[in-house]
């Protein structure tokens, strides 16, 4: 198959959040199985400063193109490159007006205020320049709602077009809160008819709304879990869309990511003091999590348990209630340790907290991503107690590196983490500690939950080895994308009719 995959941000490119890790890991698993594939994204001037252009080398095409704007005509260059060690081609989209900002989607907290017609170019451009090169792919997969128009004009302005009749369109969600809406003026930069305006397609509370268009116009929706596919139907999770994704939920399968293994592996990961597997896990996290809680001014105490976090700290990553139960938590032989930034309210306390007791609580504001590899090898446990996460990747690094995570039963969190009872850790289940009900109460009791099973090491053992036996490769996941792009490209489609 010729499947191409379109995307906002792709690592090393460029990344905001785990749409840009997924967006270059899942298009090499996927060529790796024989399959023509393209990553299409914008080429942001920021680029030039953040990647090494020696390692990551970007070419000339000499290749233009035109896309009508509303009322002006904007012209867009292709460049390439290519994803390192892989046969995946990258299409850079370049248009200055659009791209050369200081940030991908905003600055200083702030929208930036043509955001829709900045993705509206580039969804139009992937399809032009699919046209430009004469790639008539039988897939095209868009990610998120700044590629939400592409299966719309696939479906309407190219549904006959010839080098687009056996193309089928897919739309994954990645995180439903970000939808791209915006004010229905708008609509006029889509370059779309005004009749697609409706409630039933484009139209959500009287605004363009391009995550909708993504999921009412493309022949298959997917999101990153098959929980959170689940959970965004009802009104909890929906955010305003759960009718729409009930409507058609016929077309709709979850896919829990990947983790790109070549990067996240302890045996492997050039960040560590010590590598390590299975067989010597013992010996190689003792090592790191002394190098670790030095690293972070912690007392290097072997038997005392370590609890890590890396995340953005905010109320969805679950703060608002550890930050009530950790000095309650802390009157146990404990040490806790975070990696991030985020609301200042929660950085200021977690702050306060590591001054207040500096030999139970480190705070490391900010990133480094050397620290986020060492937090994974040398921590005992993994918090991650999300209000919700449509899928997540630190607790399957955690997993990998042997280190059980702690994590709220919800998207994908619940469908990668078994929590651990006699029944789950006896049948070699278990791989971690949950909790249902999202809660400080909650959260408290299975934090305890998981120190009292820390003090009885047979038991511990037997966790930790359940941990790093499961696989959580691109391959597993790739092989699923694939089995639907396939189902795709065996059925008919029609143009979408017009619903007044």
């Amino acid at each position: 198959m010729r499947i191409v995959i379109a995307s906002s941000e792709a690592v090393p490119y460029a990344k905001t959040g785990g749409l840009a890790d997924v967006a270059a890991a899942l298009p090499q698993a996927i060529s790796k199985m024989g399959h023509e594939v393209w990553l299409a994204m914008p080429y942001y001037r920021k680029m030039e400063e953040q990647i090494d252009r020696a390692k990551y080398p970007i070419h000339e095409t000499g290749i233009e193109f035109d896309i009508q704007m509303g009322e002006k005509t904007m012209t867009g260059e292709l460049l390439w490159s290519e994803l390192p060690n892989s046969n995946v081609t990258v299409l850079l989209i370049d248009q200055p007006d659009y791209f050369n900002r200081p940030q991908l989607y905003q600055e200083n907290g702030h929208d930036y205020a043509d955001n829709c017609e900045r993705f509206a170019f580039f969804s139009r451009a992937v399809i032009e320049v699919c046209k430009k090169l004469v790639l008539r792919p039988h897939i095209v997969h868009a990610n998120d709602w700044q590629t939400g128009l592409i299966p719309a004009l696939l479906q309407t302005e190219y549904a006959y077009h010839p080098q687009f009749l056996r193309t089928r369109s897919m739309f994954t969600i990645h995180n439903l809160a970000y939808q791209g809406q915006f004010w229905h003026w708008d609509m006029e930069l889509t370059g779309l008819d005004w009749k697609y305006f409706n409630w039933r397609q484009m139209e959500a509370y009287g605004q363009l709304n391009l995550m909708k268009t993504g999921i009412v116009f493309s022949d298959a929706i997917t999101t990153v879990s098959p929980s959170y596919a689940k959970e965004i139907q009802t009104p909890n999770f929906g955010c305003g869309l759960e009718e729409v994704l009930a409507t058609h939920h016929d077309k709709m399968s979850g896919i829990l990511n990947g983790v790109d293994t070549r990067i996240w592996s302890p045996e492997t990961d050039t960040h560590l003091v010590e590598n390590y597997d299975a067989r010597t896990v013992g010996e190689g996290k003792a090592v790191c999590k002394k190098s670790l809680q030095e690293r972070l001014g912690l007392p290097q105490k072997a038997a005392t348990p370590l609890i890590g976090m890396i995340s953005r700290l905010a109320s969805q990553k679950g703060l608002d209630i550890i930050s009530q139960i950790l000095e309650e938590v802390i009157q146990r032989d404990v040490q806790f340790l975070f990696l991030g930034t985020g609301e200042s309210r929660y950085e200021d306390h977690l702050r306060y907290l590591a001054n207040q007791y500096p030999d139970q609580i480190a705070t490391y504001i900010g990133f480094d991503e050397g620290l986020a590899h060492q937090i994974e090898a040398g921590s005992d446990m993994f918090l991650m107690p999300s209000a919700y996460e449509p899928c997540g990747l630190n607790q399957m690094y955690s997993m990998l590196y042997g280190t059980p995570p702690i994590v709220h039963v919800t998207g994908g969190l619940a469908d990668s983490v078994v929590d651990t009872t006699k029944e789950t850790l006896s049948s070699g289940k278990a791989t971690g500690f949950s909790f249902r009900h999202y809660n400080a109460e909650s959260l408290q009791a299975t934090i305890h939950r998981s120190l009292d099973l820390f003090d009885e090491k047979e038991d511990w053992n037997k966790l930790v080895q359940n941990c790093m036996k499961g696989d959580w490769s691109w391959t597993r996941s790739a092989k699923e994308y694939i089995n639907i792009y396939q189902r795709l490209c065996s059925s008919p489609r029609e143009a979408i009719p017009v619903t007044a």
